[in-house]
């Protein structure tokens, strides 16, 4: 099938977001006398903040609920959004390629619609995007792939006509439940064995990648 749409993930593909969300866990732990784990971390990548509070709650005793804990937290979060974030070059090109090629476009992102938005309108994509989804939108998060089908709907699409962009495992397993050609960006080169099961891995976002040129 002609490819028709491309879905972009957020944190970690559109923008470097992912070194300031996990500077704001670790805000947010250390009163609670909690140090994360690199590998610990890297598996949480690209899940909802409500599963990935779930696993802190379940090490870390008397955690506030997820609620009180998202509100000092998205305070962190939300400020270094706004200080520090930086989008990704490569991935901006190739958006505005596949753009330019009529390809319609869409953000689908683990992140709560407040954060997502924050990140969008720092990054000076706040109006780019006909489509956007966020994680406490659907009821399945990433690995489900209800967020890329929810996108290829709202769009009008064929699942089988889009493509998907994105940087963790998670993301990827997500994409190719939906059945779309799936991108892997591995922004490290210690991130492609993880990534390996997308259709293609790549250390930069091209429009050739998506396109399967």
């Amino acid at each position: 099938m002609p490819l028709a749409a491309v879905i972009f993930d957020c944190d970690g593909t559109l923008v470097d977001s992912e070194p300031l969300a996990r500077r704001a866990w670790d805000r947010g732990l250390g009163p609670y006398g909690y140090a994360i784990d690199d590998a610990e971390y890297a598996g949480l990548l690209g899940l909802p903040y409500a599963q990935v509070h779930a696993f802190f709650a379940e090490r870390v005793p008397g955690l506030a609920d997820p609620d009180t804990f998202w509100t000092a937290y998205s305070d962190e979060l939300f400020g270094l959004i706004d200080s520090d974030l930086e989008p990704f070059d490569d991935a901006l090109a190739t958006l505005r390629a596949l753009q330019a090629q009529g390809l319609a476009v869409a953000v689908a992102s683990s992140s709560p619609r407040s954060r997502l938005e924050r990140t969008l309108h720092r990054a000076g994509l706040a109006d780019t995007f006909a489509v956007t989804v966020a994680g406490d939108e659907i009821e399945h998060g990433k690995p489900a792939p209800d967020m890329f089908l929810r996108a290829a709907e709202r769009m009008g699409v064929d699942p089988g006509g889009c493509a998907v962009i994105e940087d963790s495992p998670t993301g990827v397993a997500a994409g190719l439940a939906a059945g779309m050609r799936t991108v892997a960006v591995a922004r490290a080169p210690r991130d492609v064995p993880a990534l390996a099961g997308a259709h293609v891995v790549v250390e930069t976002i091209t429009p050739a990648a998506v396109l399967d040129e």
